[in-house]
């Protein structure tokens, strides 16, 4: 039985339209199949606009049609034609750039069903954002404020850096939750359920992103199903930054949707309180040679030639842009490279405003928007045989999607591979 709020029952009766009350029932379901008793107010949300590949399945063109079926799981068209006046819900990357196609060997005709998927978004309240940081747009839930994303690592950013509320619930959820304003009282909406399991202590130097990027990833392959990390140990030169990315790989490397750093985030300014008082499960001491596993079982143990550099996962804040604008300045990519950074469309904006983007794109790099590799598709990362990320989601996300070789680095090598078009970054960890 699932205690509802006199409002609640009102949507699910049907008072306030079809789409909420289609909404609502659906995670009244979830809730029931979770266990929760109660629903808890959600105020904001990141949602997967878009014509996503995923959405082909039923092989229909009509954008309305499309989201009855896929995000609310229905036979009838009910519009999707609002989002809840209480719920801040930006969309999260797409299938294109909004300004070109051409570039990432889309068609015209994907190019303009996504752009009508986007439409249909913004009409229906949904901020078009298109960006997997959201946190860099104004998006940043309150300690304790409720939010859903279809965004991994927003999940455990938000969690674990704003000491926010959420679990990882899935695409088509975020969307009854956006519609709705709601979603079941269960996991990390708990604050009881938010207390560390296993303790995991760095025994060796954490520093640069790149380090702390692969950190991440060792914590996610030792964390046991369903735990929550507490991090200690050597961890210097600590930012945000440096932490979102760790939190992206800890989340693809495990189901983790909270991980306490001690010292850094909210939840843990001791290691008592992130454990909440309770005994560890377990420990773990991470090790220089289990970094250097990790390390060389992302990177290919080789220096041929490449034609491909990504940089920006998660896309790209402002100063990273500066960083790199800095490095090009007076430089040139090499001709047979294609070289692209990835960021949202306010922070290019201001990358041009800045002169950065005109000093990337006079080197011969490209600043795109919105979207990213892996969720282009094949038809983009398809026609390279060498390609270079500065991120191990982005490694491991394209080891499983293409053939070619695969480098790590941080954004100097990256670059670097750019302007050379050959790999030759040497770091502590290579064999």
């Amino acid at each position: 039985m699932i205690n509802l709020t006199t409002y609640e029952q009102e949507m699910l009766d049907g008072k306030h339209g079809k789409l909420k009350q289609t909404a609502l029932s659906n995670i009244v379901d979830y809730a029931r199949i979770l266990g929760a008793e109660e629903l808890c107010e959600i105020t904001k949300a990141t949602v997967y606009c878009g014509a996503h590949s995923y959405l082909d399945v039923v092989n229909i063109n009509n954008p309305q049609e499309t989201f009855s079926k896929i995000n609310l799981g229905v036979d009838e068209i009910i519009p999707f034609n609002e989002t809840d006046s209480n719920c801040f819900a930006q969309s999260c990357v797409c299938v294109c750039d909004m300004k070109c196609h051409e570039e990432f060997n889309v068609t015209k005709e994907k190019y303009e069903l996504n752009l009508e998927y986007l439409k249909m978004a913004s009409e229906a309240g949904v901020i078009i954002a298109n960006t997997c940081t959201p946190y860099l747009n104004g998006w940043i839930p309150a300690m304790g404020e409720h939010f859903v994303t279809t965004e991994s690592g927003v999940t455990t950013i938000g969690n674990s850096i704003f000491g926010s509320r959420c679990n990882a619930d899935g695409i088509e959820a975020a969307f009854w939750s956006a519609i709705c304003g709601r979603t079941p009282k269960w996991g990390m909406h708990v604050p009881e359920n938010r207390a560390g399991t296993h303790l995991f202590i760095v025994d060796t130097p954490v520093e640069t992103k790149l380090e702390f990027d692969i950190l991440g990833a060792v914590i996610g392959k030792n964390l046991p199903y369903g735990g929550i990390p507490v991090v200690a140990g050597d961890l210097r030169r600590v930012n945000f930054d440096k932490l979102r990315q760790m939190m992206t790989s800890v989340a693809i490397t495990s189901n983790c949707e909270l991980c306490h750093v001690v010292g850094y985030t909210p939840e843990a300014l001791t290691q008592d309180l992130a454990f909440m008082g309770k005994k560890p499960l377990g420990a773990v001491k991470i090790t220089e040679e289990m970094m250097a596993k990790l390390y060389n079982e992302t990177c290919d143990d080789t220096e041929n030639e490449i034609d491909f550099v990504s940089i920006g996962c998660p896309h790209l804040d402002i100063s990273n842009i500066k960083e790199i604008a800095a490095y090009l300045k007076d430089k040139k990519i090499n001709e047979k490279v294609h070289l692209g950074l990835w960021t949202s469309y306010p922070i290019k904006h201001m990358a041009e405003v800045n002169g950065y983007l005109e000093i990337v794109e006079k080197a011969g790099g490209h600043v795109f928007t919105d979207t990213c590799p892996p969720t282009i598709g094949p038809e983009y990362i398809g026609q390279y045989k060498g390609m270079v990320f500065d991120s191990f989601k982005m490694c491991k996300n394209l080891k499983n999607k293409s053939t070619a070789d695969i480098y790590f680095g941080d954004v100097k090598a990256c670059l670097d591979a750019a302007i050379s078009g050959k790999w030759e970054a040497d770091y502590r960890w290579r064999k």
